[in-house]
């Protein structure tokens, strides 16, 4: 059970208040001992990044629309005591493994080990004790920079060894937000860690994201069974799930009698992507017609978790009382392949002692003048 004290504030930290309407008192308090706060981040050009240290979530996110106006486009909650009530992952550092792990088990060196089961009797995110629960050690390096650490113990949710974790969040001056992974372990384990934003580039965060724009740079994807498991790598062309050659309206496809989106109540596959792990080449783009704005994501890694919020439900209120609805955003998980320690033909995630993971996800904003 996590515990939770609310802490009175400070002199030397005033109650200071973002650009997003969020309140950094709301974040201070203690979780399971350790005590949390909310981190801002901002650049030159003026945008702002606001990170809590519980769950290393990303709160908020301001960018300008094609008029310069600053416009929140990611999902979040306005306190701490929120985000404990939820067991949702909005903006949250997603590890040991992120995405899913075959009935809760996999093998090393012909030793085996058992997961919390959290997704249809297999290990989703980590278990529902994963990174995201996790009161994260915090050092604001700069104006700009938010370094988190985080020693996973030997066993922690039934993987083993040490695993000492450091994510760097840096609001780059060329309108980046750029998210640096590491982790070494004292045992071979395995390791696949993610950032779980929901982005919604209409800076409305009430409305659904069908009317985004996508683009996805990649030939293949990962079809599913119906407990969402891959089965393997399957081509995209003459299917749904092809992205590559233009901008694609989402709902242009989302409710296509397409077996593979019927099983996921729309998207929420890893596409394997074509750029060879390389930061320079980019993995994809969202644009919202509505506020011009425009995601660019570029990725060392080689898949990529394309989720449309099939799940979301009008059932909760996030940042300044706004209701978040069906498909009222979608995640960009950058990631090895889902299963990944089961399915000896996928890029593999085992790291052994003497090893040094490492991930970066580059989330890139712009806008677009077209109405």
């Amino acid at each position: 059970m996590t515990a939770v004290a609310l802490l009175s504030c400070k002199k030397e930290k005033p109650n200071l208040q973002t650009y997003s309407g969020l309140k950094t008192n709301d974040f201070v308090a203690k979780v399971d001992g350790k005590a949390t706060e909310l981190f801002i981040l901002r650049n030159n050009p003026g945008l702002e990044a606001c990170i809590t240290n519980y769950g290393g979530r990303l709160v908020s996110l301001m960018v300008p629309d094609r008029g310069g106006a600053l416009k929140d486009v990611v999902l979040g909650y306005g306190s701490i005591a929120e985000y404990l009530a939820s067991d949702g992952n909005f903006g949250a550092l997603i590890g040991r493994y992120g995405n899913r792990i075959k009935d809760g088990k996999f093998t090393i060196d012909g030793k085996e080990y058992d997961l919390p089961k959290n997704n249809f009797g297999h290990c989703l995110h980590g278990g529902p004790q994963g990174f995201h629960t996790k009161v994260w050690d915090a050092e604001k390096i700069n104006a700009q920079t938010l370094k988190l650490t985080y020693l996973s113990k030997d066993g922690e949710a039934g993987f083993p060894g040490n695993l000492k974790v450091m994510v760097t969040y840096t609001l780059r001056d060329d309108n980046a937000l750029d998210i640096r992974y590491e982790a070494t372990t004292d045992k071979p384990t395995v390791v696949n860690l993610t950032n779980h934003s929901y982005f919604n580039l209409s800076g409305n965060l009430g409305t659904q994201i069908l009317d985004h724009y996508i683009l996805i740079n990649a030939d293949s994807y990962n079809p599913v069974d119906s407990t969402l498991i891959p089965l393997g790598i399957a081509p995209v062309d003459s299917t749904p799930m092809d992205l590559r050659k233009e901008l694609h309206y989402i709902r242009e496809y989302i409710n296509t009698p397409f077996e593979q989106l019927n099983i996921g109540k729309g998207y929420d596959h890893n596409w394997v992507l074509n750029t060879g792990g390389d930061i320079s080449k980019k993995a994809v783009q969202v644009y919202s017609q509505e506020s011009g704005i425009v995601l660019d994501v570029y990725t060392t890694e080689p898949g990529i978790q394309f989720y449309s919020g099939n799940f979301m439900a009008p059932t909760e209120k996030g940042k300044n009382g706004i209701l978040y609805i069906h498909r009222g955003a979608l995640c960009l998980e950058t990631q090895h392949f889902p299963d990944s320690p089961n399915q000896s033909s996928f890029p593999s995630t085992v790291l052994r002692p003497g090893e040094t993971y490492t991930s970066q996800c580059v989330y890139m904003f712009k806008t677009d003048a077209r109405k």
